[in-house]
């Protein structure tokens, strides 16, 4: 569907008068490639931004309302308008796609933007619930067409944070930034976590990406405060209980978030978890392992340079019979560090289903380089790292045999943008 057809279907809907000025502004959804289930804790995480894209067309208004309509629920035949006034703007709840907006929306009034009248129309391209970020996509792709609307000149990062404080604090839904930081600015990232957020844009190795919908929704509410009360837990009984060394004690806290999980070694910690639940140990390990390999994995994207020894002691055996890498190829490495990864989510921190199992099998065998879960996990993505578009190809059928309802293939992909439209 061209960019033509999607501005021409979305103005249809909103029907402006005319002489009206519309504007577009889209937004990418964004696979979750390194570190997952760590930007709550603080620590760097890496989000791709993918070619499947959020587009919204709107116009200002002075009906002191917020209208908004999406195309896809339209096309499935359900209740797909959302209105409200400006003046009592409040979340419906329970799922509302409307409140993304609404939410949005305060954050500018709360900033002191002048909003009398708003009216907005969606087609996404991005799944819902799939771990690929469709409400980011959302969410940023409505502050970039706020941004044009009032011409405000915001950067990426002010983009990015508006997204996340209408989830986070607006929605409460318990997220971390890399969802909205990679939607908003696009490509490869490395992005902090902890103030001030600093975001390292990481060159683009001609990744090619296969994404297949295992067709299992999930919302991450569902997920993130789990894990977060769980490891809550690991370091109360640490710290009150088991009592671990001072020196150990000043590098953790009583929630998930205050750790320096970065200065942590396995090594000084490991002697204290036998005597906390071993499902809680599993936690803070998950932790611990999942960042080094992200650090290692990152040095491979930056100067494309591999050292054998630091792989082996970072993976260990266990993967070796999964996942051999050629050592003179860095992305191949890179491909098994993916396969690493989705092991310490799978045994580590539990958040893999059989299903889910076989499609990232189904990729392996097919000639993945690696893959892993995107997202929060319980279903949505699976992500695969292709050599090739001819293998990307053979990837995507495979999964598509084993009845994936969807599998995109996809370059990296561009940030939140103004669309131009003729």
């Amino acid at each position: 569907m061209s960019l033509y057809d999607i501005s021409s279907r979305l103005i249809g809907f909103l029907d402006p008068p005319r002489d009206t000025k519309v504007m577009v502004a889209s937004a990418p959804g964004r696979a979750d490639f390194l570190n997952t289930h760590q930007d709550y804790k603080g620590l760097p995480v890496v989000p791709i931004a993918i070619e499947l894209r959020c587009y919204v067309a709107g116009y200002k208004s002075t009906d002191g309302r917020l209208r908004v309509i999406s195309a896809n629920l339209f096309d499935e035949g359900v209740e797909c308008l959302d209105e409200a006034y400006l003046h009592r703007l409040e979340l419906k709840g329970d799922g509302w796609f409307g409140d993304y907006a609404r939410a949005v929306v305060k954050v500018f009034m709360d900033r002191g933007v002048g909003i009398h009248g708003l009216h907005i129309a969606i087609l996404s391209h991005v799944p819902i619930g799939s771990g690929l970020s469709s409400s980011a996509a959302l969410e940023v792709s409505i502050a970039k067409l706020i941004e044009g609307l009032y011409n405000l000149q915001l950067s990426r990062k002010d983009i990015a944070e508006i997204a996340y404080t209408a989830e986070h604090d607006v929605m409460g839904i318990p997220c971390g930034r890399l969802d909205q930081y990679g939607s908003s600015y696009g490509g490869v990232l490395k992005l902090n976590t902890r103030p001030p957020y600093d975001v390292e844009e990481l060159p683009d190795r001609g990744f090619i990406l296969v994404l297949a919908d295992s067709g299992v929704r999930r919302r991450i509410s569902s997920i993130h405060p789990i894990r977060q009360a769980e490891i809550d837990e690991a370091l109360r009984i640490l710290i009150d209980e088991v009592k671990v060394p001072v020196g150990l004690a000043s590098k953790l806290g009583l929630r998930y978030y205050e750790p320096r999980w970065e200065d942590l070694s396995e090594e000084e910690i490991k002697p204290y978890l036998s005597s906390i639940p071993s499902k809680l140990a599993d936690r803070i390990i998950f932790t611990i392992r999942m960042h080094r390999s992200t650090m290692y994995a990152l040095s491979i994207i930056k100067d494309m340079i591999v050292q054998p020894e630091m792989y082996r002691s970072i993976v260990g055996d266990e993967l070796s019979s999964i996942c051999e890498p050629d050592f003179d190829d860095p992305i191949s490495v890179l491909g098994c560090i993916l396969s690493f990864q989705h092991v310490l989510l799978r045994d580590l921190y539990e958040v893999s289903i059989p299903r889910i199992e076989e499609i990232w099998f189904t990729m392996l065998e097919a000639g993945a380089l690696g893959a892993k879960i995107s997202g929060a996990g319980l279903g949505g993505v699976v992500l695969g790292l292709a050599r090739s578009f001819d293998e990307a190809k053979k990837i995507r059928d495979a999964c598509l045999d084993i009845g994936c309802p969807s599998v995109w293939i996809s370059r990296v992909g561009e940030g939140a943008k103004m669309e131009h439209i003729a």
